[in-house]
Protein backbone atom coordinates (compact mmCIF):
# COMPACT_ATOMS: atom_id res chain seq x y z
CA UNK A 1 0.00 0.00 0.00
CA UNK A 2 1.34 3.43 -0.89
CA UNK A 3 2.34 5.51 2.08
CA UNK A 4 -0.26 8.16 1.24
CA UNK A 5 -3.13 5.72 0.71
CA UNK A 6 -5.96 5.77 3.20
CA UNK A 7 -6.11 2.99 5.77
CA UNK A 8 -8.86 1.18 3.85
CA UNK A 9 -6.69 1.08 0.72
CA UNK A 10 -8.71 3.77 -1.05
CA UNK A 11 -6.54 5.74 -3.43
CA UNK A 12 -6.99 9.44 -4.09
CA UNK A 13 -6.08 10.22 -7.69
CA UNK A 14 -5.87 13.90 -8.53
CA UNK A 15 -6.36 15.32 -12.02
CA UNK A 16 -5.42 18.94 -12.69
CA UNK A 17 -8.30 20.34 -14.74
CA UNK A 18 -8.35 23.64 -16.62
CA UNK A 19 -10.73 22.32 -19.31
CA UNK A 20 -8.05 22.57 -22.01
CA UNK A 21 -7.63 19.76 -24.53
CA UNK A 22 -4.48 18.60 -22.73
CA UNK A 23 -6.30 18.46 -19.38
CA UNK A 24 -9.13 16.42 -20.95
CA UNK A 25 -6.54 14.03 -22.39
CA UNK A 26 -5.00 13.71 -18.93
CA UNK A 27 -8.43 12.88 -17.46
CA UNK A 28 -9.01 10.30 -20.21
CA UNK A 29 -5.59 8.78 -19.53
CA UNK A 30 -6.22 8.60 -15.78
CA UNK A 31 -9.57 6.86 -16.35
CA UNK A 32 -8.12 4.37 -18.86
CA UNK A 33 -4.82 3.61 -17.15
CA UNK A 34 -4.82 4.53 -13.49
CA UNK A 35 -8.21 4.69 -11.77
CA UNK A 36 -9.45 1.45 -10.23
CA UNK A 37 -12.74 0.32 -8.79
CA UNK A 38 -13.53 2.31 -5.63
CA UNK A 39 -10.85 5.00 -6.04
CA UNK A 40 -11.55 8.65 -5.33
CA UNK A 41 -11.06 10.99 -8.27
CA UNK A 42 -10.20 14.51 -7.12
CA UNK A 43 -10.61 17.14 -9.84
CA UNK A 44 -8.32 20.08 -8.99
CA UNK A 45 -9.07 23.36 -10.73
CA UNK A 46 -7.15 26.59 -10.22
CA UNK A 47 -8.77 29.84 -11.30
CA UNK A 48 -6.71 32.96 -11.81
CA UNK A 49 -7.42 35.59 -9.21
CA UNK A 50 -9.58 38.28 -10.70
CA UNK A 51 -13.06 39.69 -10.41
CA UNK A 52 -14.22 36.74 -8.35
CA UNK A 53 -11.55 37.37 -5.70
CA UNK A 54 -13.64 39.40 -3.26
CA UNK A 55 -16.58 37.03 -3.70
CA UNK A 56 -14.36 34.13 -2.67
CA UNK A 57 -12.14 35.93 -0.14
CA UNK A 58 -13.18 33.36 2.46
CA UNK A 59 -11.61 30.60 0.36
CA UNK A 60 -8.62 32.55 -1.00
CA UNK A 61 -6.15 30.50 1.05
CA UNK A 62 -7.96 27.20 1.60
CA UNK A 63 -9.80 26.86 -1.71
CA UNK A 64 -13.45 25.93 -2.03
CA UNK A 65 -15.12 23.29 0.08
CA UNK A 66 -15.00 19.83 -1.54
CA UNK A 67 -17.67 19.80 -4.23
CA UNK A 68 -19.40 16.42 -4.71
CA UNK A 69 -20.11 15.20 -8.25
CA UNK A 70 -23.84 15.92 -7.87
CA UNK A 71 -23.04 19.64 -7.40
CA UNK A 72 -20.14 19.62 -9.89
CA UNK A 73 -22.75 18.66 -12.52
CA UNK A 74 -25.01 21.64 -11.72
CA UNK A 75 -24.33 24.66 -13.99
CA UNK A 76 -25.70 27.20 -11.49
CA UNK A 77 -23.56 25.81 -8.66
CA UNK A 78 -20.38 25.88 -10.74
CA UNK A 79 -21.13 29.33 -12.15
CA UNK A 80 -21.37 30.52 -8.56
CA UNK A 81 -17.70 29.51 -8.27
CA UNK A 82 -16.85 31.22 -11.56
CA UNK A 83 -16.55 27.97 -13.56
CA UNK A 84 -18.52 27.06 -16.66
CA UNK A 85 -19.28 23.31 -16.61
CA UNK A 86 -17.81 21.35 -19.53
CA UNK A 87 -20.07 18.65 -21.02
CA UNK A 88 -17.15 16.58 -22.31
CA UNK A 89 -15.44 16.47 -18.90
CA UNK A 90 -18.72 15.62 -17.16
CA UNK A 91 -19.35 12.83 -19.68
CA UNK A 92 -15.89 11.31 -19.08
CA UNK A 93 -16.39 11.50 -15.31
CA UNK A 94 -19.96 10.13 -15.39
CA UNK A 95 -18.92 7.15 -17.54
CA UNK A 96 -15.92 6.38 -15.31
CA UNK A 97 -18.05 6.72 -12.18
CA UNK A 98 -20.54 4.16 -13.48
CA UNK A 99 -17.93 1.72 -14.77
CA UNK A 100 -15.49 1.89 -11.84
CA UNK A 101 -17.77 3.06 -9.03
CA UNK A 102 -15.51 5.99 -8.27
CA UNK A 103 -16.06 8.65 -5.66
CA UNK A 104 -15.62 12.03 -7.33
CA UNK A 105 -15.03 15.40 -5.72
CA UNK A 106 -13.84 18.70 -7.11
CA UNK A 107 -11.79 21.35 -5.36
CA UNK A 108 -11.32 24.89 -6.65
CA UNK A 109 -8.45 27.17 -5.80
CA UNK A 110 -7.76 30.79 -6.72
CA UNK A 111 -4.27 32.08 -7.51
CA UNK A 112 -1.00 30.71 -8.87
CA UNK A 113 -1.65 27.27 -10.38
CA UNK A 114 1.82 26.01 -9.42
CA UNK A 115 1.41 26.74 -5.72
CA UNK A 116 -2.27 25.86 -5.50
CA UNK A 117 -1.85 22.44 -7.16
CA UNK A 118 0.85 21.64 -4.60
CA UNK A 119 -1.47 22.86 -1.81
CA UNK A 120 -4.18 20.52 -3.13
CA UNK A 121 -1.82 17.53 -3.21
CA UNK A 122 -0.85 18.15 0.41
CA UNK A 123 -4.24 19.12 1.83
CA UNK A 124 -6.22 16.36 0.13
CA UNK A 125 -3.54 13.68 0.58
CA UNK A 126 -3.43 12.92 -3.15
CA UNK A 127 -1.62 9.62 -3.85
CA UNK A 128 -0.77 10.55 -7.44
CA UNK A 129 -1.48 13.55 -9.66
CA UNK A 130 -2.17 13.46 -13.40
CA UNK A 131 -1.85 16.61 -15.46
CA UNK A 132 -1.76 17.60 -19.09
CA UNK A 133 1.08 19.37 -20.82
CA UNK A 134 0.21 22.29 -23.06
CA UNK A 135 3.30 21.60 -25.14
CA UNK A 136 5.00 24.97 -24.77
CA UNK A 137 8.19 25.27 -26.73
CA UNK A 138 11.49 25.70 -24.87
CA UNK A 139 11.49 29.50 -25.25
CA UNK A 140 7.87 29.85 -24.05
CA UNK A 141 8.65 27.60 -21.08
CA UNK A 142 11.63 29.76 -20.11
CA UNK A 143 9.66 33.00 -20.45
CA UNK A 144 6.36 31.85 -18.94
CA UNK A 145 7.59 29.18 -16.57
CA UNK A 146 5.88 25.84 -16.73
CA UNK A 147 3.25 24.82 -14.22
CA UNK A 148 4.00 21.22 -15.19
CA UNK A 149 7.76 21.52 -14.58
CA UNK A 150 7.18 23.25 -11.24
CA UNK A 151 4.71 20.64 -10.01
CA UNK A 152 6.95 17.78 -11.23
CA UNK A 153 9.87 19.23 -9.27
CA UNK A 154 8.02 20.04 -6.07
CA UNK A 155 5.08 17.66 -5.58
CA UNK A 156 5.22 15.20 -2.69
CA UNK A 157 3.46 12.49 -4.71
CA UNK A 158 4.15 10.88 -8.09
CA UNK A 159 3.06 13.07 -11.02
CA UNK A 160 2.14 11.76 -14.47
CA UNK A 161 2.25 14.23 -17.34
CA UNK A 162 0.10 13.37 -20.33
CA UNK A 163 1.30 15.01 -23.54
CA UNK A 164 -1.31 16.61 -25.75
CA UNK A 165 -0.59 14.70 -28.93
Amino acid sequence: MASGAAADGERRIGVAMDYSDSAKKALDWAVDNLLRHGDTLVVLHVLHSGGEESKHALWAKSGSPLIPLSEFREPQVMQGYGVRPDAEVLDIIDTATRQKQLKVVAKLYWGDAREKLLDGVEELKIDTLVMGSRGLGPIQRILLGSVTNYVLSNATCPVTVVKGK
